[in-house]
């Protein structure tokens, strides 16, 4: 391996590289826009430009393109080269600080909700300076923002940058009733786990569901699964370790803090996660940690594959995002302390918090939306669709005491015994972790684990920064003007954990009980993309949007009904591949393994009449039975494909996707599978569960 500091940002146009090739001023300068999120003058962007140029060359690339993330759920760009004509024929390399601010793709072919007419093309891509250019495959990569001719936000990184200048406003109030003088700034900090499948890519070529839809459309359950928990931290295959290895050095060398490995809960799952980084930079290098998860696959002959649910009967892959606020002093905003119970200002920012999530339940549910996601949430593998706060012991203790007006009784930290004399006593912790939580603290940060492993998490931290700068701007509104500051934040502490305090659940979310004792809550239950999406555009979440300056109500509309179309193309695009397998794959291998039988049983009853056929006979007559029920299923799916594209609205072709074209899917998938296990192994026209889960 080499040596991980000299691989590490060394495609990265980071601080140390700026330093080295920028004047003093211009370095400065830099600096300033980064830290504070200032405007950067012209000129100091030609001298910029040139350096990245420079630098960029030296490293191998030919080309610049200005990096963005489209509504589409991946990234985009546009390559041009450094390449420009001279006067005698020749030419030079140059690069503008023009080309480097600006840039001006085609938007007529990306997602705009109805913001604009497919004919209005023109789009501009804006630099962000907050987030470091890098090198990949010969392309200078320069992240941006993408917005259309005038000015509706068309990216998720927009949104995410105006909702982290809009949380740092609002914290710093806070802050500064706290007498605080030394922060200026405060940043949302993300560390997102990403869960992933290995499979051989040759099998996975083989299956028309994993090359369309990322996912099996059929698939009966192989004799082993996940039962047995011996995958879970087991000891990492050669081959994984292998792929591990390679994306560890790809990852480091664009600077993405890839921190931890292992292999997940289900058959030839695993996980990596980074340390913990600022929310826009977090993002973007989330996004390339996806892509080049797949790129490294290819080179060991693996797919990795990052749908939620690629498999039935197994877990599926999420991606939990811990999320913290601290100052850019160092000061976690988070942290409770020795002595939570003595921390105001932990406590205030935690208040703001719960009281957030509880007004903002549904949003929180809609930024973790989509047609794969569905499958996970609620399914024993994943927090349900219901959203809580799981707080610990201790929290909730000291929160029962403020309520209560008692004096909180904090118990000593014991010691764990472990039993072995050889082994040291440790410390026990204050509460215990719980991984059946939707939104869980974990000691000085907050764990959102409804995320599905292929979704940006850019939507759920600007919803989380937003609502919580909400939460911080009400709280700031009622302290700034207090005549007795101490006696009004206890008061609006207790108010707050009083009005609130339904959403703190500290039990097992998966169980049923917990599902009826939510209703009674009133807390909101909302199970499918298509239950969640409408309460994005309520009129409580438009004001909450429009008033930060995070989105214009046609922005809000056209982000619903991007999600929904999406929502509605993507178990479209399904319904049309099982049709196809079903069709052209699983009927004539189930009619070739039938004729065969019957020539058998034929051939049998030729060389004696009292020939015993009760075994080819059952079984035909048996798939006979279930490949017409097939059959049936395939044409009542295809009617309601024809059925679905006479509703008008999006909403109502949402609602009949989810309640009759998914149905009628399952059913179909039910009698495929069962059909799978009666025919013979060599006649089946695709890989099996056990041949793609136990074979790398």
């Amino acid at each position: 391996m080499s040596n991980i500091p000299d691989i590490f940002g060394s495609m990265v146009f980071n601080d140390q590289v700026m330093k080295e090739r920028l004047p003093k001023n211009t370095y400065k300068a830099m600096k300033k826009t980064i830290e504070n999120s200032h405007s950067l003058d012209r000129g100091i962007a030609d001298i910029v430009a040139n350096a990245m140029k420079d630098w960029a060359i030296e490293k191998g690339a030919t080309h610049f393109t200005h990096w963005f993330q489209p509504m589409t759920g991946i990234t985009a760009e546009k390559h041009d080269s450094f390449i420009s004509p001279t006067p005698d024929g020749n030419i030079i390399m140059e690069f503008s600080g023009k080309e480097l601010i600006k840039g001006e793709p085609d938007a007529s072919s990306f997602p705009s909700g109805g913001l604009r007419a497919t004919f209005e093309a023109r789009g501009y891509t804006a630099w962000d300076p907050t987030s470091y250019a890098f090198i990949k495959d010969g392309t200078l990569c320069i992240p941006t923002a993408f917005c259309s001719y005038s000015g509706e936000a068309l990216d998720k990184k927009t949104p995410l940058l105006r909702s982290m200048e809009t949380i740092n406003l609002q914290a710093m109030r806070i802050l500064q009733l706290f007498g605080n003088t030394e922060a200026t700034r405060v940043n949302t900090t993300v560390g997102p786990e990403q869960e992933y499948f290995l499979i051989n890519k040759d099998l996975v070529e083989q299956r028309k569901d994993l090359v369309y839809c990322g996912r099996t459309l059929f698939g009966a359950k192989p004799p082993k699964g996940q039962e047995m928990e011996d995958h879970y931290f087991g000891a990492i295959k050669p081959r994984v370790l292998a792929y591990m290895k390679e994306l560890d050095e790809e990852l480091w060398k664009l600077g993405i803090l890839a921190k931890t490995k292992h292999n997940e809960v289900a058959p030839s799952q695993h996980e990596l996660a980074p340390i913990f980084t600022t929310t826009n930079i977090a993002t973007d290098h989330n996004q390339l940690t996806m892509e080049i998860m797949k790129k490294t696959a290819a080179n060991h002959g693996l797919t990795c594959l990052l749908h939620e649910k690629p498999f039935a009967g197994i877990n599926g892959s999420g991606k939990h995002n811990n999320w913290s606020l601290s100052t850019n002093t160092g000061l976690n905003l988070l942290e409770p302390g020795d002595s939570p119970e003595e921390n105001a200002q932990f406590l205030l920012f935690l208040a703001a918090i719960i009281k957030g999530v509880d007004e903002y339940q549904d949003l929180l549910r809609v930024s973790v939306a989509s047609a794969a996601n569905d499958h996970r949430l609620g399914a024993n593998e994943a927090p349900p669709a219901i959203v809580s706060i799981f707080l610990g012991e201790e929290l909730t203790d000291i929160l029962e005491a403020i309520e209560s007006g008692n004096v909180y009784d904090p118990k000593a930290k014991t010691e764990m015994k472990i039993g072995v004399d050889v082994l040291p006593g440790f410390p026990k912790d204050a509460t215990d972790r719980n991984r059946t939580s939707p939104f869980a603290f974990t000691g000085n940060k907050f764990e959102f684990r409804m995320l599905g492993s292929a979704i940006s998490i850019a939507g759920a931290n600007f919803v989380l920064n937003t609502v919580i700068a909400e939460e911080l701007s009400q709280f700031a509104d009622a302290l700034e003007g207090a005549n007795d500051f101490t006696k009004s934040l206890n008061a609006l502490i207790k108010t707050t954990i009083t009005d609130h305090k339904r959403i703190i659940f500290n039990g097992n979310n998966y169980a049923e009980e917990w599902l009826q004792e939510a209703e009674k809550r009133g807390l909101l239950n909302l199970k499918s993309t298509v239950d969640a999406l409408p309460y994005f555009i309520s009129d409580k979440n438009i004001k909450l949007f429009t008033k930060h300056k995070i989105f214009t109500e046609p922005e809000m509309h056209s982000r619903y009904e991007i999600t929904m179309e999406n929502y509605c193309k993507v178990i479209n695009i399904e319904a049309l591949t099982m049709l196809e397998m079903g069709k052209k794959e699983i009927i004539p291998a189930v009619c070739s393994y039938m004729k065969d039988l019957s020539d058998t049983a034929i051939s049998k009853k030729a060389l004696s009449a009292d020939m015993n056929c009760e075994l080819e006979t059952s079984i035909v007559s048996k798939l006979s039975s279930l490949s017409e029920s097939l059959y049936k299923k395939t044409k009542k799916l295809e009617e309601g494909l024809l059925d679905v594209r006479n509703l008008c609205s999006l909403q109502a072709q949402g609602e009949y996707y989810r309640d009759f074209i998914f149905l009628d899917m399952q059913e179909l998938r039910a009698i495929a599978d069962e059909i799978e296990v009666l025919v013979g192994e060599q006649y089946w026209p695709y890989p099996t569960y056990g041949q793609l889960l136990f074979s790398v």
